[in-house]
């Protein structure tokens, strides 16, 4: 091993000593404020290994960036958050509930607090955007079509997608079907929203525009946020707290302002868009 390989993997493991056991926000009255955590969470597909003991905690009512180069696992731990995946060890509790000691029935249970955003939106081509927003309360509530449609137009208002409620997915904009999602996720009043690359695909004036919609609804209606990008831009504009992973693994995690002064190699890389530094091709 050359030297600066050497010195990039020695640097690395110090990093990871370090981040082994996060800093826990608190509220202000010095209860723990986590709604999410993740806990040495171990994850393979066959001979890959794509989460490594990862280590995370998220703030209530507050938004957390995860950002990380592609294929390192950022998709992966939004699955497990929801409980779509199952570690191979390692816990993720939810509203301190480990979301695989509990029944199959409370874990439904426990997706319904969540809305999640979805990388090209997920709609449904067959339902124009009234349908689709509407959905998850025809599948999960017993509201009244009347009770419904006032709440839809709610949500469809506040992404300013009112006079296009007929429209199906395939006569709109990428931009406007990230916001259709978006309603969608926030039409049952959830308490965490999850945001699976809201970014991707769009232009950075839409991106930007995105990012404003998230804080203002996070304004609005409060909760816990995730975003798992790898855009920096909006990483640096909607964040409170940055956590950064490599390889299956965190390498920084904390307040946003922090992350964005670090002096730290991983993460002044990856946040500068850097290509000499220890985060490799590999």
């Amino acid at each position: 091993m050359d030297p600066a390989a050497a010195e990039a993997t020695k640097e690395l493991t110090a990093v990871q000593a370090r981040q082994a056991a996060p800093d826990k926000p608190h509220d202000p009255g010095g209860r723990p404020a986590h709604t999410m955590e993740v806990r040495n969470v171990h994850k393979s597909f066959g001979q890959f290994n794509v989460l490594q003991g990862m280590s995370l905690n998220f703030a209530n009512d507050a938004i957390t960036t995860v950002l990380g180069p592609s294929g390192t696992g950022k998709s992966v731990l939004i699955k497990h958050l929801v409980g779509l995946l199952e570690p191979d060890q390692g816990e993720i509790l939810i509203f301190g509930q480990d979301m695989w000691r509990i029944s199959e029935h409370e874990r439904y249970e426990l997706r319904t607090r969540f809305g999640v955003l979805f990388q090209d939106g997920a709609l449904f081509g067959s339902m124009n955007l009234y349908d689709n927003v509407a959905f998850p309360l025809r599948k999960h509530t017993d509201m009244s079509e009347a009770d419904i449609e006032e709440v839809v137009m709610a949500r469809l208002s506040e992404v300013g997608l009112e006079a296009a409620l007929t429209k199906y997915p395939s006569e709109v904009s990428g931009g406007m079907r990230k916001r259709a999602g978006f309603a969608r996720a926030l039409v049952m009043n959830p308490e965490i929203v999850l945001f699976d690359e809201p970014d991707s695909g769009l232009d950075p004036v839409r991106t930007s525009l995105l990012c404003d919609l998230i804080l203002e609804m996070h304004e609005r209606h409060k909760g816990t946020y995730l975003v798992v990008t790898h855009d920096i831009r909006s990483a640096r504009k909607v964040s409170d707290y940055v956590g950064l992973i490599w390889k299956g693994k965190v390498v920084h995690y904390g307040e946003a302002k922090a992350a964005f002064e670090s002096e730290d190699p991983f993460v002044r890389q990856f946040l500068a868009g850097e290509s000499d530094g220890p985060l490799g091709m590999d």
